[in-house]
C-alpha cells in the first residue's frame, strides 16, 4: 500500500512504505550504501557515520549497517549521494528503474533496493513486490525443504520398522534361551542355598568360638599394658630422680668449683698486688734492714696520714674497684633517682649504663647493675653494654633481695662493692662480707 505526503504528481521521494523494509532488501540496501560510502568526504557524511569513514567495506556494512539505514532513511542529502554514487556504478539499472521498466532479467532484491536509494515513481511498488517475491521464495523453498524432509522421514521410519522386525526376532530366540538358561540356574540356586546354610551354620559356630578366643586375647592384652603402663611409669620416675641427682651433683660441683677458682684466682691476685705494693725484694731481709730508722727518700708516718682519704672521696671508689678480682654491684634506681630523678626511667637506665661501661673499662672491675622489675610495664627489649651485666628482680622479688642473692653467691674474701644509699640494703651485704659505698660516691666518680 502506498502513502503520499504531499509531493507532487510523479515526485517519487512523496511515496513512503507503510511496512517495515524486507530483510532481503534491507540487507542490499546496506551493501549499496556501504560500497558508495567510501567515495564520499568526511564533510558530506552525516555526523554519525563519520566514525566508520576509514572502515572497509565489509566491516562497515557489519558495525554501522543499522546506523546507515537510519541516515538513508532520514537524511534526504545523503541518500542523494549515495544515488549519485549507484548511478556511476549500476547506470543501466538507474536508467531502466528511472524509465519505469526494470529489466525483467535483474534479481528482485536488487532492483527493490536500488529503487529505494533512487526513489523512482512507483518505489514502493517495486520493493513491495520485491518483498512479496521474496516471501514466495521463502515459501517455496520451505514447501520443498519439507517435502524433502517428509521423503527423509519416511524412509527412516520404513528402516526403523525393518530394524524392529529384525530385532524382535533376535530377542524372541534370545529369549527363549535365557529361558533355558534360568531354569538350570534356578536349579544351580537351590543347590547353592543348600550349601550356603550349611556354611552359614558353620561360620556362626567358627564366629562364637573366635569371640571367646578374642575376648580373652583382649583382656590378656589390657592386663599386660596396665603392667606395661606401671613398669614405664615407674621406670621414668626412676630416670627422674637419678637425673635430678645427677644434676644436682653437677650444679654443686659446678658452683663449688667456680666459687674455689674464683677465690684462688682473688688469693693470687692479691698476693701479686700486696707484693707489688710491698716492693719485696728479690733477696731476702737481712739483718741490718730490721733496724727501725727513716732514709733519705722514704715517706714518713706523716706522709702516710697526708695520704688518708675522705670517706666521700670517689678515690676510695678506685682504690676499691683496683683490688684483684673486685665485684661492682649497682642498685640502678637508687643510684639514677639520687642522681637524675626527673628524666623518665628508661632514659636514667640508658645514662646510668652508659656510664658503668667507661667505668669497667677504665677499672676491668666486674660490673653488674641491678634494676626493680616491678617499676616494668612491658618488657624492657634493651642491648646490655659492654663490660656490664644487666638485671631485672623478679616478679614478687625486690631489687634488694636480688642485690643480697649476688653478694652471698660470691665466694668468701672476694672483694665486693655495693652502690646504694638504701640503708637496709648497706647493712645486708655489709654483714654477708661485702663493702657498701653510697649512690652520691659513685656519681661523683662517674661524672
Amino acid at each position: 500500500m502506498v502513502e503520499t505526503t504531499g509531493g507532487g504528481p510523479g515526485d517519487g521521494t512523496a511515496e513512503v512504505l507503510d511496512r517495515p523494509l524486507p530483510d532481503g532488501v534491507r540487507r542490499r540496501v546496506v551493501q549499496i550504501v556501504s560500497e558508495g560510502f567510501g567515495g564520499l568526504t568526511i564533510a558530506e557524511l552525516p555526523a554519525q557515520l563519520r566514525q566508520y569513514a576509514r572502515f572497509a567495506p565489509n566491516r562497515r556494512a557489519k558495525f554501522a549497517g543499522n546506523a546507515m539505514a537510519a541516515a538513508l532513511e532520514t537524511d534526504t542529502l545523503f541518500r542523494q549521494r549515495i544515488g549519485e554514487k549507484l548511478r556511476e556504478a549500476q547506470p543501466e539499472l538507474a536508467g531502466a528503474l528511472d524509465s519505469g521498466s526494470p529489466p525483467p532479467a535483474a534479481d528482485p532484491l536488487d532492483v527493490a533496493a536500488a529503487a529505494y536509494v533512487l526513489r523512482p515513481t512507483g518505489w514502493v511498488k517495486l520493493v513491495a513486490a520485491a518483498g512479496e517475491e521474496a516471501q514466495r521464495a521463502d515459501a517455496e523453498r520451505a514447501d520443498e525443504e519439507s517435502r524433502a524432509e517428509l521423503e527423509r522421514l519416511h524412509e527412516e521410519l520404513d528402516r526403523a520398522r525393518e530394524q524392529i522386525r529384525s530385532e524382535t526376532e533376535r530377542l524372541r530366540v534370545e529369549l527363549d534361551a535365557a529361558k533355558k538358561e534360568a531354569d538350570s540356574l534356578h536349579r544351580k540356586l537351590r543347590a547353592a542355598l543348600s550349601d550356603v546354610k550349611r556354611g552359614e551354620a558353620a561360620l556362626r559356630k567358627l564366629q562364637g568360638e573366635m569371640e571367646a578366643g578374642r575376648a580373652e586375647g583382649q583382656a590378656q592384652v589390657s592386663a599386660a599394658e596396665s603392667e606395661s603402663r606401671r613398669l614405664k611409669a615407674r621406670l621414668g620416675e626412676v630416670e627422674a630422680a637419678l637425673e635430678a641427682s645427677r644434676r644436682a651433683a653437677r650444679e654443686g660441683r659446678s658452683l663449688e668449683d667456680m666459687r674455689l677458682r674464683l677465690l684462688l684466682d682473688t688469693v693470687l691476685d692479691s698476693a701479686q698486688g700486696l707484693r707489688r705494693e710491698l716492693a719485696l725484694p728479690p733477696v731476702s731481709m737481712r739483718p741490718a734492714d730490721t733496724v727501725d730508722a727513716v732514709e733519705p727518700g722514704r715517706m714518713t708516718p706523716k706522709d702516710i696520714a697526708a695520704r688518708a682519704l675522705s670517706e666521700h672521696d670517689p678515690a676510695i671508689l678506685d682504690q676499691l674497684l683496683a683490688l684483684p678480682q673486685a665485684h661492682l654491684v649497682v642498685d640502678g634506681y637508687n643510684v639514677t633517682k639520687t642522681g637524675y630523678p626527673q628524666m623518665p626511667l628508661e632514659k636514667q637506665r640508658l645514662r646510668l649504663l652508659g656510664q658503668l661501661s667507661q667505668l669497667a673499662a677504665q677499672t676491668g672491675a666486674e660490673v653488674t647493675c641491678v634494676f626493680d622489675g616491678a617499676e616494668l610495664v612491658a618488657p624492657v627489649l634493651l642491648a646490655p653494654p659492654r663490660g656490664v651485666r644487666v638485671l631485672f628482680s623478679k616478679p614478687g622479688v625486690t631489687a634488694d633481695e636480688l642485690i643480697r642473692q649476688l653478694v652471698r653467691a660470691e665466694p668468701p674474701g672476694r672483694p665486693v662493692i655495693v652502690a646504694s644509699t638504701d640503708r637496709e640494703v648497706a647493712d645486708g651485704v655489709a654483714k654477708a662480707g661485702a663493702r657498701p659505698v653510697a649512690s652520691a660516691m659513685l656519681l661523683k666518680r662517674l661524672s
